[in-house]
């Protein structure tokens, strides 16, 4: 079996007047993320991983942050047409694992939500998507409420050809 692994990291400033969308949740809160699309760092650090694990550059490469096409962009999006670049090279998600750092909301209650929208996505099971929640103890730019990061390590497998 021909295996890969990539790793990603993404992070997005706290501002009022956005919707917080997270794992293509959208999650209550008086603060939501800036960035071009919609700003869901979770899934654009796991589409780095990824695109990282298949060699294929990164997200800004392939959705740049200063074209019409990508603005307002849904991640759901920017995932499932990562999942079908990776394909491309014969390769499919194995595996994830992610990390999301944000002193509020708390998201623990929201992982099943963000794993089944994330598994419909990319055609995978729940299960092999492991989504974790922490906290900074209110150190640093995500301590303070400024921003939230994400963490995301990937294992891809290389499709055989059966034919």
């Amino acid at each position: 079996m021909n295996i890969r692994v990539g790793f990603g990291y993404d992070v997005h400033q706290l501002v009022e007047g956005r919707a917080l969308w997270m794992g293509g949740v959208k999650i209550d809160h008086r603060l939501g993320l800036l960035g071009h699309s919609d700003a869901d760092v979770l899934i654009h650090a796991i589409c780095d991983a990824l695109l990282g694990a298949a060699n294929m550059r990164d997200i800004g490469y392939h959705f740049p942050d200063n074209s019409d096409d990508t603005l307002d962009m849904d991640s759901k999006i920017i995932l499932k047409e990562v999942v079908a670049l990776i394909a491309t090279k014969g390769y499919k998600v194995g595996n994830i694992d992610a990390t999301v750092c944000a002193e509020q909301p708390k998201l623990n209650p929201h992982i099943p939500a963000m794993q089944k929208c994330m598994a419909e996505v990319m055609g995978i099971s729940p299960d092999d998507i492991s989504i974790k929640a922490t906290t900074t103890e209110k150190l640093g730019f995500t301590g303070r409420q400024e921003g939230i990061s994400a963490y995301a390590v990937v294992l891809v497998e290389k499709v055989e050809d059966r034919g």
